[in-house]
């Protein structure tokens, strides 16, 4: 028995939990960095990262703090001058540290103008065309005023080959270029009929769920009622209807969806018809045009049936 306290004692003892001791901060200038954006890196929008340094009041104050990329990014690409943090109602406070960053060729850089000895800031980097299909790295670094500096690498990071637009309004009657990523009206798509992949239109037929839809101009004219086509416009495109595919970038929704390059290679298009109707708001359609060149995911952002139009954002992939 006696036995038995001294080893209940012991368990005891040993499931203490050890006396908590304050970390050691180091004695320099240190830094880290995440990145905050999900999804695929798709050319016109932004990677986003916080980037964070801090050194002992002891060793001086922070001076400057740049980005280099692998690749420049386009116009719009910032580091933020001002160091945030949210108050009681979840709303964040930027501080001003520094005046506006500046960008010469692959560097985005502040230059602080309030002493500061830690603070995290917020690098913007918008995605230009030119580096589709390539990867971009980053070196983040800040110097201190005694001297010190440090750098923090990320990446690589591979850039999609999509496109993407957002936000066409069409309506009814109007014709969609896969090729362009544009909508015509019928009177500018009479000069464009080799760039026509898509027509747009709004139908309210008794005993048919009609509604909005995108018809092939090269399509049965059953499903291009009083539509009045350019000489021409006679592309058959294949289109396949999807519901709740709300891509994020397209949708900009709390849907944690995205398409990738890799859901555009692996689309099975053969059998798909060459039309879509009864078409809803956050529904979408799989393109594949008539030559093959481009597969494209329309999402319908908005359908209005009282003004017979929509509004819609695009996804498109070049396989040849």
């Amino acid at each position: 028995m006696r036995n038995i306290v001294i080893i209940l004692l012991l368990l005891v003892t040993a499931c203490k939990d050890k006396d908590y001791t304050v970390p050691v901060p180091k004695d320099a200038l240190q830094n880290d960095c995440i990145k905050r954006t999900l999804g695929p890196n798709v050319a016109g929008l932004n990677i986003e990262f916080a980037y964070a340094m801090a050194l002992p009041l002891t060793k001086g104050k922070i001076i400057s703090a740049q980005v280099e990329a692998s690749i420049a990014g386009a116009a719009g690409t910032y580091l933020e001058n001002k160091s945030y943090y949210t108050n009681g109602s979840g709303v964040d406070v930027g501080i001003q540290v520094g005046d506006p960053s500046v960008n010469e060729n692959n560097f985005t850089k502040v230059n602080f103008t309030k002493d500061t000895n830690a603070v995290t800031l917020r690098y913007y980097y918008i995605i230009p065309k030119e580096a589709q299909g390539k990867s971009v790295t980053f070196t983040f670094s800040a110097k201190s005023s005694d001297g010190e500096a440090v750098s923090y690498k990320m990446g690589p990071y591979v850039i999609s080959k999509m496109d993407i637009v957002l936000d066409l309004p069409v309506k009814d009657g109007d014709f969609i270029s896969i090729a362009d990523m544009a909508v015509y009206n019928a009177t500018d798509a009479a000069t464009k009929t080799d760039k026509l992949d898509l027509v747009y239109l709004f139908r309210s037929i008794p005993n048919i769920s009609f509604g909005h839809a995108l018809v092939s101009p090269g399509g049965e004219p059953e499903y291009l009622p009083d539509v009045i086509l350019p000489a021409g416009a006679n592309k058959i495109t294949k289109i396949s209807k999807v519901w709740n595919l709300r891509d994020f970038h397209l949708a900009r929704l709390q849907y944690g969806i995205y398409i990738d390059d890799l859901d555009f290679e692996q689309l099975k298009m053969s059998d798909a018809p060459d039309y879509a109707i009864n078409l809803k708001s956050e529904a979408g359609v799989w393109i594949e045009t008539a030559d093959g060149k481009y597969r494209a995911y329309i999402y319908i952002n908005k359908a209005d049936d009282a003004k017979k139009s929509a509004v819609i954002s695009m996804k498109r992939y070049m396989l040849k």
